[in-house]
């Protein structure tokens, strides 16, 4: 059905952004393979963020994070260069209780952020900041699926990354993305920033006190500012946070359901849960910033 109304498909997600099939029995690695094959032209197989099924390419289990907390809203990957434009989930086991994906639109988002600061956001990007082998999240040769660091370096290079080895082996890494695209499908601005990842405003005050004890502001594992350098503050934060929770859109899994996600029009997360839960993962239709017309500025639009 997907290979013969994909392009149906594709202007349905560009309208809705996302679409969930129930009942289609994508409950085990395989299946979620033939699906993410049928549903997109390319497939990713280099992510080293998420661990690979051991047998199925291209089908990867979510990131591990604790269950009692909640995933932030998030649009796949988009502190990177590249990025899927479809993100596929398969439920094959929904948790005891909780453990939804909701999604946020993020035309609503862009549409009810203070214009000022989304003109600001705009404006200068996001930087988002990366420190590697610092004994909080992975490696840099997990994530890179290499040991060689002048493969690192080159890699990094080629998608805009700034790179500085640390002594002891680590490395920081530092780049600019647009906080928000013209989606090439419909024209409507997107919200697509990752900062809710990054940004130590995000994370609970536990995890948030304990990250500052043990590093300096600047040297956190993970951290985001405008692009110019200057911080985004906590006032800032909580008011897209507080944006996208009034568009947040939760529904209950049920095993074998097959979520389709246009990646551009809409971000995602994960209640916190409890007892088993099996979610499969497939990234496809791989695009970049160079695909797609960042949002311009008002003032950035008067000076062209």
């Amino acid at each position: 059905m997907a290979a013969e109304h994909g392009a149906e498909l594709d202007n349905v997600l560009a309208e809705r952004g996302a679409v969930l099939f129930r009942g289609f029995g994508v409950d085990h690695p395989q299946a979620m393979a033939d699906a993410a094959e049928a549903f997109c032209d390319t497939l990713f197989d280099k992510n080293g963020e998420h661990d690979h099924d051991p047998v199925a390419r291209n089908v990867y289990t979510p990131v591990a994070y604790s269950n009692t907390a909640t995933l932030m809203w998030h649009n796949e990957t988009t502190f990177n260069e590249r990025w899927p434009r479809k993100v596929l989930f398969g439920c094959g086991l929904p948790a005891e209780t909780g453990g939804q994906t909701p999604l946020v639109d993020g035309r609503k988002v862009f549409a009810e952020l203070d214009p000022q600061l989304r003109d600001k956001f705009v404006r200068h990007g996001v930087a988002y900041l990366r420190a590697y082998g610092t004994g909080v999240g992975l490696h840099w040769s997990k994530v890179f699926r290499t040991e060689d660091r002048n493969e690192v370096e080159r890699r990094c290079v080629a998608d805009g990354f700034e790179v500085e080895w640390l002594i002891g082996g680590g490395l920081r890494t530092r780049c600019v993305r647009p906080a928000a695209v013209v989606h090439p499908v419909t024209g409507e601005s997107c919200w697509v920033t990752q900062f809710q990842h990054w940004h130590p405003a995000c994370l609970d005050p536990e995890t948030r006190e304990s990250m500052l004890m043990m590093f300096d502001e600047e040297q956190l594992p993970r951290n985001a500012t405008f692009g110019d350098g200057t911080r985004i503050s906590v006032e800032e934060v909580a008011h897209v946070l507080e944006v996208y929770g009034r568009h947040e859109v939760v529904f209950d899994w049920e095993q074998g359901d097959l979520l389709v996600v246009d990646n551009l029009v809409a971000a995602h997360g994960r209640k916190p849960f409890t007892g088993p839960r099996n979610l499969l993962v497939s990234l496809g239709d791989m695009s970049g910033f160079d695909d797609v017309a960042a949002v311009v500025a008002p003032d950035q639009m008067a000076s062209q």
